[in-house]
């Protein structure tokens, strides 16, 4: 079974972080230090098994292959053998959402991907046939803060619509990653505990969960033996049918809300492992676990959460969310590869830097949204199941690029890290990146990852004397944004989808 090899992975790095660390050491609380190990840059941007496979193949359904442009910029986790052997008819082939859905803007080169297994249904409007929608044109740009003059507070709020839901799980998360070891205890709570945040990967997933539950399930051919076709789970529920009036306390219900505390549980682990890589001191306004503990707590009790994660993950009892959400713990980690071995000439892409983003942020986000639907008795490639994995694409970009302006923006007392941060890694966002494109003189500093002295003060200089590069970021957070609401638009409207609209406007708008 595909979830023992997760169990497997887990426990071998766990204890071989006990077979190199005495306990007496590895639990003693300290002042630590890190060091990122550095290595000669190579190229990682090659196609694995199932890329070279839609390469190769002809598709017999009106599907398009991808080119391989398509395919530019991938970072390789696993061999093409390897993967090779891992597929069986059956399982689930993802293609990753940037080669699903428009990435940038047509005046920035951007373009629609082709037509593949896992957006077929992209432009489906057939949940809506015969449906009223008093949002239908719903654009960002005619509200308050982005240009227009609508109140976006005409909505429901998309955080007390479900606090109350979230609560009993947001409470019984700390003990679902208690362990006899204090210390490995106390570290993996920290961020349940005491520096929690907004929660909103949480609220995205609740949200989603009761917006699928007022969408009818799309009827498939029932001899197709596809794995587009399948993946939904079997839906127990008063009627036989999972909708808006039985969808709340039912087992539906909690699993997908099960499903929003291991995605909490896999991003906090991703935080605690990038902060210790990072040599950052704070997180959410507060000591980092790292610098309140050791770094081999820090990765023990990242390692562990990761670990608790596949067990919670394996009773959702879906192996196609399996399949996905290990696919996005996988991408987590493709997504640091590639940024750690990007090259001088990728550094200075868009195109690149959104990828990254994908890959570190937008593909929980997105897998975890289309794993709400499979959880709610949608198949893999249906309407429901497309639109959910867009939006949480878009709305994954779009949350990323503000962070990044908000770097530049904001002071660290509020964004609770510190300010510049990226910079002082080295790496280029999308101000910086505009900001270059504008100023030549930028990009061999953004090659060389500002190493130089005076590199990061001549690139701040270029920033801020821009006329275009601040807003032209901004239009591109707007772009993903407006993006993750026209996916939404396709489903029936309910209050959670409706919350869900503004849910995506505050994050474009946000200050921290």
């Amino acid at each position: 079974m595909m979830t023992s090899g997760k169990y497997t992975v887990a426990a071998s790095i766990i204890a071989t972080m006990a077979l190199l660390t005495p306990t007496s050491q590895a639990f003693a609380p300290r002042q630590c230090s890190s060091r990122v190990m550095t290595s000669s840059s190579r190229n990682l941007l090659k196609m694995n098994y199932l890329q070279k496979e839609m390469l190769a193949t002809t598709s017999s359904s009106n599907e398009n292959v991808l080119s391989e442009k398509d395919l530019a910029g991938q970072p390789v986790v696993v061999s093409a053998e390897a993967e090779a052997l891992s597929h069986s008819e059956t399982t689930v082939k993802l293609t990753p959402s940037f080669n699903l859905f428009q990435i940038l803007p047509e005046d920035e080169g951007g373009r629609v991907p082709n037509t593949v297994a896992g957006n077929g249904m992209r432009d489906a409007d057939v949940l809506k046939v015969g449906v009223p929608d008093t949002m239908w044109d719903f654009k960002l740009s005619d509200y308050k803060g982005l240009g227009g003059t609508k109140k976006i507070e005409t909505l429901p709020d998309p955080f007390k619509m479900v606090e109350k839901e979230l609560q009993p799980f947001s409470d019984s998360i700390k003990e679902l990653v208690s362990t006899d070891q204090p210390v490995l205890s106390m570290a993996a709570k920290h961020f349940f505990e005491k520096r929690h945040g907004k929660r909103t990967r949480p609220t995205v997933i609740q949200l989603m969960s009761k917006a699928v539950a007022a969408c009818d399930v799309e009827s498939t051919n029932s001899e197709s033996k596809s794995w587009v076709d399948s993946g939904a789970s079997q839906v127990v529920v008063e009627g036989g049918v999972v909708n808006s009036k039985n969808h709340q306390g039912s087992d539906v219900w909690r699993k997908q809300a099960q499903l929003g505390q291991i995605v909490e549980m896999i991003h906090v682990a991703s935080l605690i492992h990038d902060d210790v890589l990072d040599e950052s001191d704070t997180r959410r306004g507060g000591e980092s676990v790292h610098k309140l503990y050791s770094n081999k707590v820090a990765v023990l009790a990242g390692d562990y959460l990761l670990a608790r994660a596949s067990v919670l993950l394996a009773r959702l009892e879906n192996t196609s969310v399996v399949q996905i959400m290990a696919t996005a713990l996988e991408s987590l980690v493709a997504g640091e590869i590639m940024q750690l071995k990007s090259s001088p000439e990728e550094r200075l892409k868009m195109e690149s830097y959104l990828i990254k983003s994908y890959y570190k942020t937008a593909s929980l986000i997105c897998y975890a949204c289309r794993s709400a639907a499979l959880l709610g008795g949608h198949t893999y490639g249906s309407t429901v199941a497309t639109a959910c994995e867009e939006f949480g694409f878009h709305m994954g970009l779009a949350f990323q690029i503000q962070d990044d302006i908000l770097d530049f923006t904001a002071a660290a007392s509020i964004l609770g890290k510190p300010a510049l941060a990226d910079m002082s890694l080295g790496l280029s966002t999308a101000p910086i990146l505009y900001a270059a494109q504008e100023y030549p003189h930028l990009q061999p500093l953004v090659k060389r990852r500002f190493k130089e002295d005076g590199d990061k003060q001549t690139a701040l200089e270029a920033l801020y004397k821009s006329k275009t590069a601040m807003n032209k970021a901004k239009n591109l957070a707007e772009f993903h944004a407006q993006k993750a609401v026209d996916a939404l638009l396709r489903l029936p409207q309910s209050d959670a989808r409706d919350a869900l609209l503004r849910l995506t406007y505050v994050v474009i708008t946000r200050k921290k």
